[in-house]
């Protein structure tokens, strides 16, 4: 079993606050990390599945049910499936938390980011954290192969028997995804449009998102186009990149980039199943690029804020982490292991003076470059950031 860095930070959570919500993809691991939590708990704890019927059914008297648990771990997977429960959950928590149970009630697992939050932060105000599990990672994994960029980070792609396996599993995620999720959380959308859309942005991997040109592919008008990449991006699949727009004195890119968020996905909706296939295709580089941008994203967590860079003159940076009001870090990416950076990326650095400057390459060395940059392995970086 790979161990989930994300654990040690939700025991923490769960130790100060009464509930917490646990937020990722199907299929990511959100549900074998909370049976592992109550497994360790041994009669601390007890797991509700809402796309059981028998646990369901438990629910039919909920406030009554869930208040016999009183002393223990509540874990409700796929609670995206009864909204009307955080009403119930409310009052739950008030009454354990005045008879001095403060924490560690409710761990709440699911799949669709925006809805959940809206309604649990409305409902749960000042009495829920949150919690996000994306794919394994590069130092969770271990190294930085080819296997993890390839098949990408969801546990059963990644540790299938073969490539071919792995890519069988990623196309039935795919299906799965659109002819059972996207029903349910937007029964009226055309699956079929919204398909294609998803196969689109794995072609355009990390360019500037304009809604007009994929309408015009589609067929369909750019406000629905706009509805449809809102959905991905709710769905935790997409990642959209927003721009560096600061007054700087130069004139700015201003729309978003779009990045598919789990590399794996990427190369499955694009027919590429071995490292051979992927370096041979021309969305190789942009792949590299966002597998690195995710795995950045998640270890910098919710203390910084992360943009891209450019300008209509040239200037480029293809990641910056925002921290208190200040440019942390300025980060060029490029797949070689001897890279150098770009002139744009030069020209970037010394408009927005960041207070540090990496170029991430392929290889596993860390070596100053010049001019304050430092050329550093996708895992030293990811170190870096974990320690600060």
């Amino acid at each position: 079993m790979i161990l989930r860095r994300c654990q040690t930070l939700l025991e923490e959570r769960l130790a100060e606050m009464p509930a917490v919500v646990l937020l990722g993809p199907r299929q990511v691991g959100k549900t074998t990390l909370a049976r592992q939590i109550v497994g360790e708990r041994g009669g601390g704890a007890i797991y509700l599945d809402l796309e059981r019927p028998a646990d369901r059914r438990r629910l039919t008297d909920a406030d009554a049910f869930l208040r016999a648990q009183a002393g223990k771990l509540v874990v409700i997977d796929e609670i995206h499936r009864a909204p009307a429960l955080f009403e119930i959950l409310r009052g739950i928590i008030d009454d354990r938390r005045a008879s001095g149970d403060r924490a560690g009630h409710f761990l709440l697992l699911g799949s669709a980011a925006l809805d959940l939050m809206r309604q649990a932060s409305e409902t749960l105000a000042g009495r829920v954290a949150y919690l996000d599990l994306a794919g394994i990672d590069a130092t969770e994994y271990g190294d930085i192969s080819d296997r993890l960029w390839v098949r990408g980070g969801f546990p059963d792609s990644l540790l299938a028997r073969s490539d071919q396996a792995s890519l069988l599993w990623r196309r039935d995620f795919i299906r799965s995804y659109l002819e059972r999720d996207l029903p349910m959380f937007a029964p009226r959308l055309p699956l079929e449009t919204v398909g294609r859309l998803w196969t689109m942005l794995a072609h355009s991997q990390g360019a500037m998102l304009n809604l007009s040109r994929l309408a015009s592919g589609l067929a369909v008008t750019s406000p629905s186009v706009g509805r449809y990449v809102d959905l991905l991006v709710d769905l935790l699949l997409v990642r959209r990149l927003r721009p560096w727009s600061v007054n700087v004195g130069k004139r700015v890119v201003k729309a978003p980039k779009t990045y598919i968020r789990d590399s794996g996905l990427t190369h499955a909706l694009l027919d590429l199943g071995t490292w051979n296939d992927l370096l041979g295709h021309p969305v190789a580089g942009p792949s590299w690029e966002g597998f690195v941008i995710e795995n950045l994203i998640l270890a910098a967590g919710d203390r910084r804020t992360a943009y891209y860079y450019r300008t209509e003159d040239g200037a480029e940076i293809d990641l910056l982490f925002e921290r208190a009001g200040r440019i942390e870090m300025a980060i060029e990416i490029k797949r070689t292991t001897a890279p150098t950076p770009s002139r744009g990326f030069y020209s970037g650095c010394r408009t927005l003076l960041p207070q540090r400057a990496f170029i991430v390459h392929g290889g596993t060395e860390i070596w100053p470059i010049g001019d304050g940059i430092t050329a550093i392995s996708l895992t030293g970086l990811i170190f870096e950031l974990l320690d600060q």
